[in-house]
This record gives C-alpha cells, structure tokens and sequence, in this order.
C-alpha cells in the first residue's frame, strides 16, 4: 500500500531504529502495539515514518492522534496515509502540524473524519 503514501516519505526499520533510541525490538514492538508508533510495510518490509520518531522515543502527539484516527475507523495504513500528506482542512500535513506543536487543529481535523 506504499502508493498511499508520499513518495519522498523517509522511512526506517525497525533495527534502525532500535539501534537509535538503544532499545530491543520487542520493545520497539510494544510501542507499535500500544499505538506510541505506527508502522507500515514498504516492499514487504515494516517500516517507521522518519517524521514519527523523535531522537529518544516517538513524537509525543502522535499516540493521541492515531487513537482518534483508530476511532475513525482507520486502520493503521490509512492513518499514517492521513498524517503524511496534505490535508486541505489543515492546509498542511498532519504530522507537520504535529511536529509544530499544532496537536489541537491536528485532533479537531481527526473529528470531522468519524462516521
């Protein structure tokens, strides 16, 4: 599903990033699992979009966000699709917003998404 996704996306695996943040994969596994990060299959391997990870642990909005987007409906494909490209409500990428410390115009964007 990498076609979702911006093109110019960086992205790192899950040893990349383990060796970044020193934690083992199984740790790394859980913050997945517990919605701290989201990864998606690029060419068959799970990948982190760049932008979610901080230099020590991940983008502390972000776990809020893609919990609101679950709520949506969205499976995690389609959230991190959300996030990385441009939202016209926003008038940029969620995840820029989120970086930018915009989490509150990040969430109520994710309210107008629910069925």
């Amino acid at each position: 599903m990498a076609e979702n996704f911006p093109p110019d996306t960086e992205y790192l695996t899950i040893p990349q990033l383990c060796e970044r943040w020193s934690v083992s994969p199984s740790k790394l596994h859980r913050l997945i699992e517990d919605r701290h990060l989201a990864a998606v299959r690029v060419d068959g391997v799970l990948r982190i979009p760049a932008e979610f990870a901080g230099a020590e642990e991940p983008l502390n909005s972000l776990r809020g966000t893609l919990l609101a987007l679950q709520d949506a409906g969205f499976d995690t494909d389609e959230a991190v699709a959300w996030l990385l490209n441009e939202n016209d409500e926003l008038g940029e990428r969620p995840v820029a917003a989120l970086l930018a410390g915009r989490k509150s115009a990040v969430r109520r964007a994710t309210q107008s998404l629910a069925f």
